[in-house]
């Protein structure tokens, strides 16, 4: 028998096995940390949750797919492992103690396995114990990537709450909106601002959005084609879009990179964009109007 056909059969006799102790294997996963976890109200959950992952080995190793994490088995229990890693990862507990109790899982099966054994002379027992420490592996790297990817798409919520958070909406008068942009003005915080700010010119019927740059540190070409595909959709939703908060700095800035801002409507506060804006709905304003120019 060649190397690789040993290797089949041990994957074989594996899926056998798990077939076998399906029963007992789960019983054993449920008094597991990654189980517990999760199956917190009834321990006959966290039993049949391990089923369904022994269920899943077993397709894997019926595959004879024993080191590969994409095997289709795994794709019926990703879900579920992932929520039990995130789990543990909420508990405060880092990727390397989350992959110490993924190995618990491996040691629990291992025993079962081994008491099926003929002893240590068994070679074809070692050889699929061998193959069951192969699998076990492959469903630990299962767990630390489904953990990864829940990291990763927790961070990207958070950073997308940090930027609607960080880029407010705010109704200055009846038919007025603005929003004061600070820090940088980067293609993804670019992307919330518009949508925010058309979202609140349909809202709220604005007929003026203010664009607040006051404390934008830097303005450079990317920023200043934010800004203009941003004035641009708040034209086509029936707002006019003034640019205020323009200072010393920043007009040099644009002189020197030959920006061209074109039509935009430009103040050198935001106090004189929302005097520009209440004078062109006919409100009279007390104090002097400075500053509105149109570019």
């Amino acid at each position: 028998m060649s190397e690789q056909e040993a290797a089949d059969a041990a994957a074989r006799e594996l899926g056998a096995f798990l077939e076998r102790r399906r029963e007992q294997i789960a019983q054993r996963w449920a008094d597991a940390a990654l189980f517990r976890s999760v199956f917190t109200v009834s321990r006959d959950e966290a039993v049949e949750a391990g089923k369904a992952v022994v269920d899943a080995l077993r397709e894997v190793a019926s595959s004879g797919r024993l080191e590969d994490v994409a095997a289709p088995g795994f794709d019926s229990v990703r879900d579920q492992l992932g929520r039990m890693a995130a789990s543990r990862a909420r508990s405060g507990f880092g990727p390397a103690r989350i992959a110490d109790e993924a190995a618990v899982l491996r040691v629990a099966a291992s025993e079962l396995l081994r008491h099926e054994s003929r002893g240590p002379g068994d070679a074809e027992a070692q050889e699929v114990l061998l193959a069951l420490t192969v699998l076990m592996g492959t469903l630990r790297l299962v767990i630390m990537q489904t953990t990864v990817d829940a990291g990763e798409e927790l961070i990207a919520r958070q950073r997308l709450q940090l930027l609607e958070v960080a880029t407010p909406v705010i109704s200055l008068w009846e038919g007025v909106v603005a929003v004061p942009l600070i820090g940088t003005l980067d293609s993804a915080r670019s992307q919330v601002v518009m949508e925010s700010l058309l979202q609140a010119i349909v809202e709220q019927r604005a007929r003026y959005a203010i664009l607040d740059i006051t404390g934008v540190s830097t303005v450079d070409s990317l920023v200043a084609q934010h800004l203009m595909k941003t004035v641009a959709a708040a034209r086509l939703m029936g707002a006019d879009c003034i640019v205020s908060g323009i200072r010393p700095a920043i007009a040099q800035t644009i002189v020197h990179l030959g920006i061209d801002l074109g039509p935009v409507l430009t103040c050198g506060s935001l106090a004189d964009a929302l005097a520009h804006a209440l004078t062109q709905q006919g409100i009279e304003v007390s104090h002097r109007l400075a500053g509105a120019t149109p570019r």
